[in-house]
C-alpha cells in the first residue's frame, strides 16, 4: 500500500529545497498588502476605514477603470488621501485596446493586444495621461504596454516626469515567463504583476530572474481564473520577497469603467477586499510567522508627497 504519508513529507521536502529571497523592499520587509481596484476617492476612503476595522496595513491601492475615467479633482483627492496615510496611489492607464475603437482587439484573436495601447495616437494620449497625472501629484501608474513603459523610463531620465515616479506592470500586460520579465524590469519597470496561478517553482525562477518588485493575487478575479492562494502565502512570501500580495475577489461583478451607477458595488467590494487581506494575514501568521511585513513611513516611492 502506498505510504501517503511519506509522499507527502518528500514533496514537502521538495518544496523547500526553493531557495528563500533574501531581498526585501528599499525600506524593509518582505511584504506589502495591495487593495486593487479601488475605483474613486471614495472607495480609497471605505478601504481606509476597513483598513482600522481589520487592523490590516495596506500599503498600495490601485485603480482599474483609469486616469482618465477621473476629474481633475478625483486625482487630487486621490492623492491627498495617499500622502496623508502613507499609502501608496497606482492609477491605470487606459485606453486598452477593447475600448479605444479599433476593431482589431474585437476579433476572435484579438485577445492579443490585452489592454496595449494600439496605434501612435493612443499611445501618445496615453502618455499625456501620466504627465497630467503626475502634474495633479500622482507618483506611481499602471500600465499593460511595453511601448508606454519605455516612453515614461526615458521621460524618467531626461526629467520630463517625475524621477521618482513608480511604473507597475499590469496583470493584463501578460507576463509568461521569467526571461520577458527581465526585459520588462531591464526596461524601466519597477513592480511586475505575474499570473496568480504561478507555480511555486516558476515563481522562485521569476525571483531569481529580476530585482523588481513581484505582485501577485492571493485572490484573483474571475476574469483573471479566480485563483485563490491563501494556502501558499507563506511559500510565495519566502520564495517572492520583495512582493505585493494582491487581494481581489473572486464571484464579484465587473465594475470598469467605474461611476455613480456602480457606487454601492465598488465601495462594498472595496470594503470586501480589506476583510479578504484579513484573511490572508492570519493565514500568513500560521504559515509563516516571522514574515516581516514593510513599514510605513515617509519616504516610500509611489505614496503622494505632502503638500
Amino acid at each position: 500500500m502506498t505510504d501517503f504519508t511519506a509522499t507527502m513529507r518528500r514533496a514537502a521536502a521538495a518544496g523547500r529545497a526553493l531557495p528563500d529571497s533574501m531581498a526585501i523592499f528599499d525600506t524593509g520587509g518582505a511584504y506589502r498588502i495591495e487593495i486593487p481596484s479601488v475605483e474613486g476617492p471614495e472607495a480609497f476612503e471605505a478601504v481606509l476605514a476597513a483598513s482600522r476595522e481589520y487592523g490590516v496595513t495596506v500599503h498600495r491601492i490601485s485603480q482599474g477603470s483609469g486616469i482618465g475615467q477621473l476629474l481633475d479633482d478625483e486625482i487630487r483627492h486621490y492623492v491627498k488621501l495617499g500622502a496623508e496615510h502613507q499609502v501608496e496611489v497606482c492609477l491605470f492607464v487606459a485606453l486598452r485596446a477593447p475600448w479605444n475603437g479599433q476593431g482589431s482587439a474585437l476579433t476572435p484573436d484579438g485577445g492579443i493586444y490585452g489592454w496595449r495601447h494600439l496605434t501612435l495616437g493612443t499611445l501618445q494620449a496615453a502618455f499625456d495621461e501620466v504627465v497630467r497625472a503626475c502634474e495633479l501629484g500622482l507618483r506611481s501608474v499602471l500600465v499593460s504596454d511595453e511601448g508606454l513603459i519605455a516612453l515614461i523610463s526615458q521621460a524618467r531620465i531626461n526629467g520630463t516626469l517625475p524621477a521618482d515616479l513608480v511604473i507597475k506592470v499590469s496583470a493584463m500586460a501578460g507576463i509568461a515567463n521569467p526571461v520577458g520579465a527581465r526585459l520588462l524590469s531591464d526596461g524601466g519597470a519597477d513592480t511586475l504583476n505575474i499570473s496568480s496561478d504561478v507555480a511555486l517553482g516558476d515563481l522562485a525562477a521569476f525571483r531569481a530572474a529580476t530585482p523588481a518588485v513581484l505582485d501577485l493575487y492571493i485572490e484573483g478575479p474571475d476574469g483573471l481564473g479566480g485563483f485563490m492562494r491563501y494556502h501558499d502565502l507563506g511559500e510565495i512570501v519566502r520564495l517572492a520577497a520583495p512582493v505585493h500580495l494582491k487581494f481581489g475577489l473572486r464571484n464579484a461583478p465587473g465594475i470598469y469603467p467605474s461611476g455613480q451607477h456602480l457606487a454601492g458595488v465598488v465601495l462594498a467590494s472595496a470594503r470586501e477586499r480589506v476583510r479578504r487581506a484579513a484573511i490572508g494575514m492570519e493565514h500568513l501568521a500560521r504559515q509563516r510567522s516571522h514574515a516581516v511585513a514593510s513599514p510605513l513611513g515617509e519616504g516610500r516611492r509611489g505614496v503622494p508627497r505632502r503638500a
